[in-house]
């Protein structure tokens, strides 16, 4: 597991001596360095490594642990490797037939953790990649360590059986500290908090009869109500779903609120509305043109918002236009009813249903004394100030 922090200062425990008799492999040398410091065991002892030291495959393998590797000490028989030690313990995976206790590695952790407090010194013995420790090595260690593994399949190698000593050992000599906790957490939402966020939840789902239908309405608030009280939140995560709802149900309000509808998004709606507009039968197809209508009004394209922004902040337009209203059975892009002047804006590549329309459209508004301006999406958005000009002209023209 990669992480970590430089910037900390490691633990400087008394540990126990983990010793390598006869490793084959430079690469499980360095491995096992590792896992030594990952739980802060310091001192390595190996007899007679196969491929000679210092090792280049060792110190590859070792991913930072060099301080570990560089304070190795070199034994030629196991017997020199423990002349010093009081306790030894014989790492294995087969049982050697021989008169001593056999412990697991929490309870050889706890053994080796207190006799290193009196002052005794203690060892851990790990044997072979292929054959592990011989009867004769066992029979020097004072017990014998075995790992609750599959027995069809019991192997481990050496850096893993290395790891899950120094884990044992480590977490015993530590209390079982964690390096880090979770940050702490605003005080919990008082009942009144709440409440009031579920006030407002319930108003706005309300307002979208979500609630439906009455006669389970009831049960539905239960099940809403306890998904919020399971979470046992904060205050923080009350300002947090507040926000949130407040958030969706205000961006379904007003002009030129909500999502961006890209050219190919719009052009397709607006192929939508001049379907629907086809014919003339106000009473046949005048709610679904409206909801269409507010459907763009609520997504606006990227040429509509800005246009949008402009005539309403522009002092020289402020208040003159509305979007997406309705003319009689028509709904331009925009309109000033004070200058009987309507805005349509051309999206690239429009469909002939929609150029269609848009004639039609502008047909019944000059019939009806209303001029119709026609502006270029791209433009808008390349030129802004010259379309602008462009308008200004036209109001002028119209006085």
């Amino acid at each position: 597991m990669s992480g970590t922090d430089k910037t900390k200062a490691g633990h400087d425990l008394a540990g126990p001596v983990v010793i390598l008799v006869e490793p084959q492999l430079g690469e499980n040398i360095g491995m096992a360095a590792r896992a030594m410091g990952n739980f802060a065991l310091s001192r390595l002892r190996i007899v007679k490594p196969r491929d000679g030291w210092p090792n280049v495959a060792a110190q590859r393998a070792a991913a930072g642990a060099d301080h570990i590797l560089d304070t190795v000490e070199l034994f030629d028989t196991v017997e020199q490797a423990i002349a010093d030690l009081t306790l030894v313990f014989a790492t294995t995976a087969r049982a050697h037939d021989q008169a001593k206790p056999v412990v697991g590695p929490e309870g050889a952790a706890r053994e080796i953790v207190g006799h290193v407090a009196t002052g005794g010194g203690a060892g851990i013995l790990f044997g072979r990649e292929r054959s592990g420790l011989t009867n004769d090595e066992v029979a020097l260690a004072n017990r014998i360590i075995t790992f609750p593994v599959n027995p069809g399949f019991a192997s481990l190698n050496l850096a893993q059986a290395v790891l899950l000593m120094g884990y044992e050992w480590f977490k015993l000599s530590t209390t079982g500290a964690l390096p880090f906790a979770m940050p702490e957490r605003s005080e919990p939402a008082s009942q009144h908090q709440m409440q009031a966020f579920f006030d407002n939840l319930v108003a706005e789902l309300d307002k979208v009869e979500f609630l439906r239908p009455a006669e389970k309405r009831d049960t539905m608030l239960v099940n809403l109500r306890n998904i919020f009280t399971r979470m046992d939140p904060t205050k923080q995560d009350m300002h947090t779903l507040h926000g949130v709802v407040m958030a969706i149900a205000e961006g379904r309000k007003g002009p030129a609120k909500g999502g961006v509808l890209d050219g190919a998004q719009a052009t397709r709606l607006r192929a939508l509305l001049a379907e629907q507009g086809q014919g003339g039968a106000v009473a046949d197809n005048s709610s679904t043109v409206r909801g269409l209508a507010r459907l763009l009004r609520r997504n606006p394209t990227d040429a509509e918002r800005i246009l949008w922004q402009a005539l309403t902040k522009d002092r020289r337009f402020a208040g003159l236009f509305k979007r997406q209203t309705p003319v009689g059975r028509h709904i331009p892009d925009f309109v000033s009813f004070v200058h009987r002047l309507a805005i349509e804006l051309v999206n690239p590549d429009e469909s002939d249903a929609i150029a269609a329309d848009r004639a039609g459209r502008k047909a019944w508004l000059e019939a009806r004394d209303y001029r119709v301006v026609d502006m270029q999406s791209a433009e808008l958005e390349h030129d802004l100030a010259g379309e602008l000009a462009r308008l200004e002209a036209g109001l002028q023209q119209g006085r």
